[in-house]
């Protein structure tokens, strides 16, 4: 495997909750022989506006000491876990408001090669997910890969599924994920009722299949059509059908306010796959 992912990055806001997404990227920096850095959030969830509605002196410290303890606590759990590694590592507390939670994590996420972060949507799951996952992705410029829960890293990457749609997003992603297409046996390139005045009509995912063989990967394409009433539900069938063992797609081609409140494929996907998916923007 290319040792592109020279640095992973990981973001705890709750060991219980991050601890897929935890043993995931020790895993993948473990293999990848690259460097771990582990963020130790704590978050101080007010909204601003309490603030600006007169809230004492007092009870502000109060919340911005309680996020900094909950940092130092998650970073000594961080440590506990991470001791005797065989890999470089860090692990930095760092406390934010909810207010500055974006800048934060693109600001601490911008120079590493891959984000691992859990599910961002679901049981459990408050706004912060949500907020860091797209931090990383938009504003970091991050390609991020989300564990399921209760998941481990597989132990061969062995079948990959490719979502494409001729995108820039999705060409982005597959870009991004080299380092695993190179090492697969099967990437399966899936493309869900292609349309039929596209640039590529006469040959869905050829020009992509021939980029791909440059770099060593050899592809297959898979022509799927929209049998279920959902993208997503088509893509995770066909998944399951070949076995794969990660899911690579573009993320958020409509605006993330679109997304948030109609859903959209991006955040189907991460609700109900079963299997890590690697997401760029």
């Amino acid at each position: 495997m290319s040792l592109t992912y020279r640095t992973i990055t990981t973001v705890l806001t709750d060991l219980d909750v991050d601890a897929a997404a935890l043993r995931a990227a020790t895993d993948l920096t473990r293999r990848e022989q690259s460097h771990l850095d582990v963020l130790c959030l704590g978050l101080d969830r007010t909204q601003p506006g309490f603030y600006y509605a007169g809230a004492n002196a007092m009870v502000v410290q109060d919340n911005l000491t309680q996020a900094r303890e909950d940092s130092v606590r998650l970073e000594t759990g961080a440590r506990e876990l991470l001791k005797g590694v065989d890999f470089p590592w860090s692990a930095t507390a760092v406390s934010a408001q909810i207010v500055a939670l974006g800048g934060l994590i693109a600001h601490r996420t911008r120079f590493s090669d891959l984000v691992v972060l859990p599910r961002p949507y679901g049981a459990g799951r408050t706004h912060e997910c949500e907020a860091i996952t797209e931090a990383a992705m938009f504003d970091g410029d991050v390609p991020v890969l989300i564990q399921p829960d209760g998941t481990d890293w597989p132990q061969e990457v062995s079948t990959i599924l490719v979502g494409w749609n001729e995108s820039t997003e999705a060409l982005r992603a597959i870009r991004a994920a080299l380092p695993f297409l190179k090492q697969a046996d099967t990437v399966n390139l899936a493309i869900v009722d292609p349309p039929q005045h596209g640039p590529e009509r006469s040959d869905p995912g050829g020009a992509l299949s021939q980029m791909l063989s440059r770099h060593g990967v050899r592809a297959e394409v898979s022509v799927l059509s929209k049998t279920l009433p959902r993208v997503c539900d088509v893509l995770l069938r066909h998944a399951g059908d070949i076995g794969a063992d990660l899911v690579v797609m573009g993320a958020y081609g409509h605006s993330r306010f679109r997304e948030s409140i109609l859903g959209g494929a991006t955040r189907n996907m991460l609700e109900l796959a079963e299997v890590p998916v690697l997401l760029a923007h």
